[in-house]
């Protein structure tokens, strides 16, 4: 035969497109030419390629050889490819066979591999990213990958990973002479949460401590402000403590965003990252972006806790980008060559000031700021994002010393946090923050009591319908860790509480 057509895939954001390797071998003067919208690192795989069959023990052909990597109008990058286009070339020029000279069939199968000059394949690049996408879109498909990604890839249920060290054990493969070894799990060891940070260390903040279970159990946003000192750092920090573990489809998940960024060497499979950037983070790093775009904070705390402390230090427009994630739990970057779409699916967690100088409403210590400044350094949080959060909190400092008695472990609160997850789970398939408009007003029935509360508290303080849904989110949130069957006066009553009237201001 003198063509060959073989898949891979093309990597944009964490979306895995089929491209369809097209390789033909004719006649002509020498030369080797790759079309399809190729980038730099693609098209030196033409010298990789070259090598890797002629030190693999074959004959580089002498004729004209195209690879075309289709659709023309999908930019491809990355050496993954360099392993369809070589064995495309030794299919066309007809040194690798099945028995009985007949080509093989591979139409199951994916390639995805970059060689190096010696034949042998060593990088895949984001090889969870693209087992999920092939297990979702190909279920039936058999991806052949070098051993290090291959065992990565294999982590995936129901998906048939075969490992190829080099070119020549993938022709041998085709030609039956000795098949692939199919590859082995990389095994992940969840780590043990009873070392992560713990909640006893925070002595006194009796109410902060319960909006944070609060916040764990239905994974609500929350905004926590008071004066330095009084705990907000530490109490986020110990949030991650009282999570329940993730199940395997999402802790795949986190694990392909973090891998295809190079940012998971220090995560623990199977907890939910926590991301805590610092203040002068700028938007690009926030949300994501650059010429080839990689994913933001914001998608690297995809299923866990996005940490913003002095929430109004950060960027105006950073901010402002978090008002679509926090809704939809997507972000989508635009770029010339086209647009790249990463989960974003996080809880926000965020800490702020009273005040610039900090000290506003202090018992002991004078605030310096003028009503201006103060109202300048709130603005900075708009009101549409301080709506989209679920429960705002005020610290004092008066529960804060070291004679404040110690408070529940991490330990005690994560197993109510988990009944109230694993409730709402048989009960929605999500958390209560998830819940959509008809799917709240299925779930969180109020009697005429709490109807009429809830009206009441809506009119006098001017929320808007999202701060409404909100409320009754929260609400019911507390009603699961209750272990209540509905939601009932004292339940709302307590969710009200969290949601000030500065959080509806426009």
């Amino acid at each position: 035969m003198s063509l060959a057509v073989l898949s891979s895939r093309a990597l944009s954001g964490l979306q895995a497109h089929v491209v369809r390797v097209e390789v033909h071998v004719g006649t002509g003067l020498p030369a080797f030419h790759l079309v399809g919208l190729p980038g730099t690192d693609v098209r030196e795989s033409r010298e990789r390629v070259r090598s890797a069959i002629i030190n693999s023990g074959f004959e580089f052909p002498a004729g004209r050889i195209t690879a075309n990597l289709a659709p023309a109008d999908l930019p491809k990058d990355s050496g993954r490819f360099d392993l369809p286009i070589a064995l495309g070339v030794l299919l066309a020029s007809g040194q690798v066979a099945a028995a009985g000279g007949e080509a093989p069939d591979l139409r199951p199968y994916v390639f995805a591999g970059e060689l190096s000059l010696t034949g042998a394949i060593t990088a895949a690049g984001a090889p969870l990213a693209i087992a999920l996408e092939v297990a979702r879109g190909a279920p039936d498909a058999i991806l052949v990958m070098p051993p290090d990604a291959a065992s990565i890839a294999a982590q995936v249920p129901g998906l048939a990973v075969l490992a190829a060290g080099t070119l020549g054990k993938v022709a041998a493969h085709f030609a039956g002479q000795e098949p692939l070894a199919k590859a082995i799990p990389h095994v992940c060891v969840v780590a043990d949460p009873s070392g992560l940070p713990c909640l006893s260390d925070v002595r006194g903040q009796s109410i902060a401590r319960r909006a944070l279970e609060i916040a764990a159990a239905g994974r609500h946003s929350l905004l926590m402000s008071g004066p330095p000192g009084v705990g907000k750092s530490m109490l986020a920090q110990r949030l991650p403590g009282i999570l329940p573990p993730l199940p395997t489809d999402q802790a795949l998940e986190v694990a392909a965003v973090l891998g295809a960024a190079g940012a998971g060497a220090d995560h623990h499979p199977g907890t939910p990252p926590f991301r805590a950037p610092h203040h002068s983070a700028s938007m690009a790093a926030l949300v994501g972006g650059g010429r080839h775009p990689r994913p933001g904070e914001i998608s690297l705390a995809h299923h866990g806790v996005l940490f913003l402390d002095e929430l109004p230090e950060f960027q105006r427009r950073a901010l402002e980008a978090l008002r679509e994630p926090l809704e939809t739990g997507h972000v989508s970057i635009a770029r010339a060559s086209g647009t790249c779409r990463f989960p974003a699916d996080f809880q926000l967690v965020a800490a702020m000031n009273p005040c610039p100088c900090g000290w506003l409403g202090h018992p002991r210590r004078a605030c310096r700021c003028t009503p201006e400044r103060i109202e300048r350094y709130r603005a900075r949080v708009s009101g549409p994002l301080l709506d989209r959060i679920d429960l705002h909190l005020e610290l004092a400092t008066e529960e804060v010393g070291a004679q404040a008695p110690a408070g529940e472990s991490s330990v005690r609160v994560r197993a109510r946090v988990a009944d109230a997850r694993r409730l709402q789970h048989e009960r929605q398939g999500a958390p209560n923050a998830a819940l959509g408009p008809a799917a709240l007003r299925r779930h969180a029935r109020l009697d005429d009591e709490g109807g009429a509360l809830l009206a009441e508290a809506a009119r006098r303080w001017a929320w808007s319908a999202r701060g409404v849904d909100r409320v009754l989110r929260v609400a019911l949130t507390i009603a699961d860790l209750a272990g209540a069957t509905g939601i009932g006066a004292g339940h709302l009553a307590e969710a009200i509480r969290y949601r000030p009237p500065s959080a509806a201001s426009p």
